[in-house]
């Protein structure tokens, strides 16, 4: 039987198609979930997200098994594997939509996270201030479908190969240890 005790957490670190590929090959994640967070349109498109007039970031919503990984742990996968020194844009991705954000769904997530980018900015580990926006999680709205699984269903597409392969690879550098056997 499956542990019935999962948590959530929601990133933002530039497009979902990135992070979604990243965060599914962990370890102890039950799920992830590319989708619209952060603004004030409810029900938003992809396209109307992309405009930037719905105050919505390109976020993951990820379910996790805690006696599998920790929330720490996947404040660390999310740091290392996007620029959250970028203020609304990651790599040619602009616009607020692509903004660094941590939503949280607990006071724990929250204080944990604040700790953690206290640590990382008094250990220098950016040369520029982490501009990662810390906001409770409100809505949350699912991607289209055709955005679900991106990456695993367009590996040849050149921005899989482009961008999401080296965040890949990135990952598998400094995490093997946490990835799922595929």
């Amino acid at each position: 039987m499956k542990n019935s005790h999962l948590e959530t957490s929601v990133f933002a670190g530039g497009c979902f198609w990135c992070t979604e590929a990243v965060f599914e090959r962990l370890k102890g994640v039950e799920s992830v979930m590319s989708g619209y967070t952060g603004g004030h349109k409810a029900n938003p498109t992809y396209q109307q997200v992309c405009e930037g007039q719905t105050g919505h970031a390109d976020a993951i919503k990820i379910v996790y098994d805690p006696a599998l990984i920790s929330y720490e742990t996947l404040l660390a996968v999310f740091f290392a594997t996007h620029d959250p020194t970028s203020l609304n844009r990651q790599g040619s991705d602009v616009g607020s939509q692509y903004r660094s954000a941590i939503f949280y769904t607990t006071e724990e997530q929250k204080h944990l996270a604040e700790e953690f980018m206290k640590k990382l900015q008094e250990e220098g580990v950016y040369e520029k201030p982490i501009v990662t926006e810390l906001k409770r999680l409100t809505d949350f709205y699912e991607a289209e479908e055709y955005h679900r699984q991106y990456y695993e269903k367009n590996k040849e597409a050149p921005y899989c190969q482009l961008v999401i392969n080296p965040k890949i690879e990135k990952l598998k550098e400094r995490y093997a240890h946490l990835l799922e056997e595929r």
